[in-house]
């Protein structure tokens, strides 16, 4: 597949046939599946309730605890972001992004993060909606963009944030900014560097867009049943990961890295990163961590939206590991270092 004209804000695909090697790769493999049924069985047995042998077992039930919590906190807004995804993918006309979107990739990248705002959801719905757009032609820079930009600066999130920071408007001003600029710079890194090798076939057999002779709803059905089944086992894989950090680190670790700005920032971030906190409320957790300074806090609230287990599971399996190991790397990098720009200048 050729690299997408960084001239085009568009991409025009030409047609796939439906049963070659490209729609193969697409099926879920054996293996896969079986990983996914593996974790799913293992998370039911773990968070049942009334099993008698793991009531006498503290770490095990407050593991169970958060697992359960990240995935309820999660679920919904993964029903959201799949549902948007096969109403994108069944009813809304490719035509309409080439009218929205600036023809230049260039400006269309920030165009599609200022989108983002649009979007009341966390991370998770992020990653199926993004996956959709592509799928109907947006260039892949400008779909990462949205995709980096929804969970950070929709209303949700800031009005939570600024909650969160009571008389502290600068924090969600900082939030806003770093977390917009990272999605924009992001956008335009892959514009520069990005390779659509990279990224695994998206299309699908029967749910890249409406065909004539199909029901729209049988469309919609069938494609919000793949993306919600697909993503939610990754979002299982990623939740079990991150109860068990947020199990197996004692509280005092906290303290020992709070003492200098910059072990207080990557600490921080990491910390996002494996927490796997919702966006709608990570700045809650952000907000009791009295003990860090402002601009470590908002390294926080910028890098989780972005990059998180969960997340990171969730790319993975829509667009492919060796995309998910790039995009989540240097996604923390810029993160980092705009939150710390940003924070240097507001907070």
């Amino acid at each position: 597949m050729e690299k997408t004209d960084e001239l085009v804000g568009v991409t025009e695909r030409p047609a796939v046939a439906p049963a070659g090697p490209p729609v193969r790769r697409v099926r879920p493999r054996p293996s896969g599946t079986a990983v996914l049924a593996l974790a799913a069985g293992t998370a039911v047995v773990l968070l049942a309730a009334g099993t008698r042998w793991l009531d006498h077992q503290p770490a095990v039930q407050a593991w169970r605890t958060v697992c359960l919590a990240i995935t309820v906190q999660a679920l919904p807004f993964l029903l959201l972001g799949t549902a948007l995804s096969g109403a994108i993918n069944a009813f809304v006309p490719a035509e309409l992004f080439t009218r929205v979107l600036p023809k230049r990739a260039a400006l269309a990248v920030p165009v599609a993060g200022v989108a983002g705002a649009v979007l009341p959801g966390c991370e998770c719905a992020s990653v199926p909606v993004a996956s959709s757009l592509i799928r109907r032609g947006v260039t892949p820079a400008a779909a990462f963009a949205f995709l980096l930009s929804a969970p950070a600066i929709n209303p949700v999130v800031l009005t939570a944030t600024a909650v969160a920071f009571p008389g502290n408007p600068a924090m969600v001003a900082a939030r806003l900014l770093a977390s917009l600029a990272t999605a924009a710079v992001m956008g335009w890194l892959w514009l520069w560097l990005g390779k659509e090798e990279w990224l695994r076939p998206l299309l699908r057999p029967g749910h890249t867009g409406h065909r004539d002779g199909h029901s729209r709803w049988t469309e919609f059905r069938l494609g919000f049943q793949h993306d919600f089944l697909h993503a939610g086992g990754f979002l299982v894989l990623g939740a079990m990961a991150a109860a068990t950090f947020n199990v197996a680190v004692p509280r005092a670790v906290l303290d020992t890295f709070s003492g200098t700005p910059w072990s207080a920032v990557l600490f921080l971030a990491v910390l996002a990163v494996l927490l796997a906190v919702c966006s709608e409320a990570d700045a809650f957790v952000a907000a009791s961590l009295t003990g860090f300074p402002p601009t470590a806090r908002l390294a926080f609230l910028v890098v989780g939206p972005m990059v998180d287990l969960k997340l990171f599971a969730l790319q993975a399996g829509t667009f492919g590991r060796a995309f998910a190991w790039r995009f989540s790397a240097a996604t923390t990098v810029v993160a980092v270092a705009l939150s710390v720009l940003t924070g240097g200048a507001l907070l």
